[in-house]
């Protein structure tokens, strides 16, 4: 990272946060120049038009005297947060069909048309592999049942996004396609053993390695048959994220949590331990994607465990020097 940021500095790169509406607050404002967040995490609430889209950005730059690294779920089908301005694909299930060179094409034009927009990250694809009889939060989000077929055509669409300039995100790791309650509610556990999580969740994540996939994010679920304790979601382990993701499969981008405010995570903490825990277990960016205040409070017990040691000042210079490296940034 060139220079010598402050502490401070770089735990606002470990901070990917967003806005409530159209415009910036003035509370949102100092918000953000308190936690010094450079990533923007982008819903529908904060989108009205492309050319009020990059209004807001300008007038973010110009408060903040950063550029933001704007971040989107645009999966296609149900998962996409621009009004226009874009190509709505159908959901992945239904692409699917359509087979390799079709998806290929689709993460192509979605590289074009989101880089217009002045987005950098795309939060897709979903490679998780679905199975009967599990909560529809996935369902036709993924590519399908076959982990072959997931991995092949996860693999097109990062490579069509990756090859025209935006980065790529693989979710959910290890996997959520057999979760049989929703994340965003409730804490759900997943009892697959490691036989089967080798055979079919993990393979697609392993092939978006292989294709250098930007990022990886983890999913908010237990996984006691990996041996993991029966309330421990990914996100706090270091076993499956340090020792799994960036150890076994020799991941070098960026993992990412995701939201750190959904319902699985309401009962275990305040959102300052969510952020430190998750840290613990090898995070390098951390999802707020709603409150500021919450931003705040986790920028506060991040700098307070880096002073204290709890947590690894260098480790955070890796993440900053792997934040810049995988983005492109200067």
């Amino acid at each position: 990272m060139s220079g010598d940021p402050s502490l401070e500095d770089l735990i606002g790169i470990q901070l990917c946060v967003g806005l409530s509406g159209l415009e910036p607050t003035s509370e949102e404002i100092q918000s953000l120049k308190r936690t010094r967040a450079r990533s923007l995490v982008v819903f529908d609430r904060n989108f009205e038009s492309p050319q009020q889209f990059l209004e807001l950005q300008k007038k973010l730059k110009e408060v903040l005297n950063r550029e933001l690294v704007l971040m989107v779920d645009h999966e296609g089908g149900r998962v996409i947060r621009f009004k226009n301005g874009v190509t709505r694909f159908p959901s992945a299930r239904e692409q699917a069909a359509l087979g390799f060179a079709a998806i290929t094409q689709q993460g192509m034009v979605e590289a074009q048309e989101l880089k217009t927009l002045g987005v950098r990250v795309n939060l897709a694809p979903c490679v998780d592999v679905v199975v009967d009889g599990s909560d529809p939060i996935i369902g036709d989000r993924s590519y399908g049942s076959d982990p072959e077929e997931v991995s092949g055509l996860g693999a097109a669409r990062i490579h069509g996004l990756q090859g025209h300039g935006i980065a790529a995100c693989a979710k959910h790791f290890p996997g959520l396609g057999c979760v049989p309650k929703d994340p965003h509610r409730v804490l759900p556990t997943i009892e697959t053993s490691w036989e089967e999580m080798e055979e079919i969740h993990l393979a697609p994540f392993q092939k978006a390695i292989e294709e250098k996939v930007a990022m990886v994010m983890s999913s908010h679920v237990c996984y006691p048959g990996l041996g993991e304790p029966g309330n421990l979601p990914a996100t706090f382990s270091r076993h499956l994220i340090h020792g799994l993701l960036r150890e076994r499969f020799h991941f070098n981008g960026l993992i990412l949590t995701d939201d750190l405010e959904m319902g699985a995570l309401r009962q275990l903490g305040s959102m300052g331990e969510l952020a430190i825990r998750a840290t613990e277990a090898g995070h390098d960016l951390l999802l707020i994607c709603s409150d500021l205040d919450a931003a705040c409070q986790a920028a506060e017990k991040l700098r307070i465990a880096y002073q204290n040691g709890r947590l690894s000042v260098e480790d955070l210079r890796v993440t900053a020097t792997r934040f810049e490296q995988t983005l492109g940034l200067h």
